[in-house]
């Protein structure tokens, strides 16, 4: 059963990675946020996110670790509580061209599939790439295992799609959307994750951040789709 000891747990892995790297290594950057909301009185509430991304550029080589949690609760009673990890490398090609391997996993506890675990490799393509606007572009194939919250198993291959954008509004907010359709013979799953940021001070920003994710088939009972909007205060390095 997950509890909110992993949900610490990612959240001091990416304070203990930050120290680890940060310091020590060049070509290293990274960000890590957390947001907890408390409500009393006629309802009683409890949310908590947090987030890191970690990030290693040394050309041709570009690696890319992120992590998310999400817990929430009402009178006690556990409402929502998702985790996921995903790693993903790159290798440039050409200034606008590169092959990609990515491994990514989610446990959620609330929704149709327990946990969903997918190994894929393609080609992506940096269709702008400016100090204001940066947009690329993925398609690979891979594999997904998936385990229902009904205990069934569901191994498939999947095609997937994917993209990323970013959009400098000024130096001290931006905007970014990325987006993931991963299509296999029992399931389509789809992701969405959009953040817009702004500075209060040096290195700290607060975030305002809209989850989407939908899974088209599902066991009878559950929603095909989950959505979490977290409002935090992210540290940049």
């Amino acid at each position: 059963m997950i509890t909110a000891r992993r949900f610490l747990f990612l959240l001091l892995l990416a304070l203990a990675m930050t120290r680890a790297y940060g310091q020590n290594e060049e070509g290293f950057s990274g960000r890590t946020a957390f947001g907890y909301l408390t409500t009393t009185g006629n309802s009683e509430s409890t949310n908590m996110s947090g987030n890191f991304d970690l990030g290693w550029q040394y050309a041709p080589w570009h690696h890319n670790f992120k992590g998310t949690a999400v817990r929430a609760s009402a009178s006690d009673e556990d409402t929502a509580e998702a985790y996921s990890l995903d790693w993903q490398t790159n290798y440039d090609m050409s200034e606008t061209t590169y092959a990609y391997g990515l491994v990514a996993w989610i446990d959620d506890k609330f929704s149709g599939y327990a946990t969903q675990t997918r190994e894929a490799i393609g080609y992506g393509r940096r269709f702008i790439a400016t100090e204001t606007h940066v947009l690329n572009g993925e398609v690979g194939a891979g594999y997904r295992q998936a385990e229902l919250r009904t205990g069934e198993s569901q191994d498939e291959a999947i095609f997937r799609l994917s993209g990323d954008y970013l959009w400098n509004i000024s130096e001290t907010s931006d905007f970014t959307q990325t987006l993931a359709v991963e299509s296999g013979s029992d399931n389509m799953f789809f992701e969405s994750v959009t953040k817009i940021s702004a500075t209060i001070r040096g290195n700290f920003s607060v975030v305002l951040s809209y989850t989407i994710r939908n899974n088209s088939d599902v066991p009878k009972g559950t929603e095909t789709r989950d959505t979490f909007t977290a409002l935090a205060v992210e540290y940049t390095f």
